[in-house]
């Protein structure tokens, strides 16, 4: 009963328009829905994939969820932005962004990440620009040639000295058993290189589990 109740203000606050006070100091926080208008300029947007993927099958989200994709709002006016397969690192309406994932059971869900430490909103965007219009990296290596999404957001993310907020961490590519997966194999195989197992970088799901965001709730 309490739950229901609980769950219950939060939908009523995120329709009326106040800020989601209840995402702070309840648990799960995913129980709160929020609108577009709610979402802040720095806010994280994760992207759940229900079915899986090879992506999620080597990585963790939030609360074990099956995140593949991570995006940040980047103004008031409805405008994200992200690393995608389709057009590399840029802007994308938040509607369209929305609009894809309704149409595929498969990105149906959307998270909200709000950073929950101080850092600088000018420089973070300003590293943005520095990214912007670069390729998608289809073999997420560390340099700055290409870029994939969740290394957009580990890379733009400084506090006001200019240190960097994310940390990269040991790249994963194998299951629970702790064996690459044959996807990942083929994959390099492929490329003619072997599997960055281990190498420096990040993923959307462990992004999401992040000390420093806090899921303050689903994205309606």
């Amino acid at each position: 009963m309490m739950i229901k109740v609980l769950r219950f203000v939060c939908i009523m606050m995120a329709v009326t328009g106040f800020m989601p006070v209840c995402a702070q100091q309840i648990s799960p926080a995913e129980n709160c829905v929020l609108t577009v208008s709610q979402l802040k300029p720095g806010d994280l947007l994760f992207v759940i994939n229900n079915k899986g993927n090879a992506i999620t099958d080597v990585t963790n989200g939030y609360h074990g969820k099956q995140i593949d994709h991570v995006a940040f709002v980047i103004n008031n006016k409805g405008m994200i932005a992200e690393a995608t397969t389709r057009k590399g690192v840029g802007l994308t309406d938040i509607r369209k962004f929305m609009d894809h994932g309704s149409r595929d059971s498969c990105r149906s869900e959307f998270l909200v990440g709000r950073v929950n430490i101080p850092y600088s909103w000018r420089k973070t965007l300003r590293n943005y620009r520095r990214y912007e219009h670069l390729p998608y990296d289809s073999l997420f290596m560390p340099d700055d040639k290409a870029m994939y999404c969740s290394e957009l957001v580990q890379k733009c993310y400084v506090d006001a000295k200019g240190k960097r907020i994310f940390n990269t961490i040991p790249m994963s590519f194998h299951n629970k058993k702790g064996e690459i997966t044959d996807f990942w194999k083929m994959f390099y195989s492929r490329k003619g290189l072997k599997v960055p197992e281990g190498e420096p970088g990040t993923n959307p799901g462990q992004l999401s589990r992040d000390e420093h965001v806090t899921i303050i709730g689903y994205l309606k």
